[in-house]
């Protein structure tokens, strides 16, 4: 092979690898959008399938500014999520003398044993 078949195979490759990720982001926007009843989403898939390039042209320049909204919109949920998971997690967020006291609250009223007050202790001051 030559120097140029090897500069065309990398450009062809990198052409159907960016034609891929296109098709791929279309079809998961498409089913992603609850607006667009499923006739509607078959036909979109069907003119994918038959006129590719065609269809994600006209895609792209019907649906283009919704379809970065609804991605927005879908990492902004994703990112809350994850935040609410990390506060879930991450525990009270009181500090070492809070829990202390409180573990003393608990000690005095009987609810816990003083081992597990120590414990508790050990742990708050850790």
């Amino acid at each position: 092979m030559s120097f140029w078949e090897i500069v065309w195979f990398i450009f062809i490759f990198f052409a159907f690898m960016a034609y891929l990720m296109v098709i791929f982001q279309v079809i998961g926007d498409l089913f992603r959008d609850d607006s667009v009843s499923g006739w509607i989403k078959a036909v979109w898939i069907i003119a994918l399938i038959f006129l590719p390039f065609l269809t994600l042209l006209i895609y792209l320049i019907a649906r283009g500014r919704g379809m970065s909204e609804r991605s927005a919109a879908a990492m902004e949920s994703a990112r809350r999520a994850q935040d609410d998971y990390v506060r879930s997690v991450a525990g009270s967020g009181t500090s070492g003398p809070e829990q202390i006291a409180k573990a003393k609250e608990l000690l005095d009223s009987g609810a816990i044993t003083a081992e597990e007050f120590a414990a508790l202790k050990a742990k708050a001051l850790a």
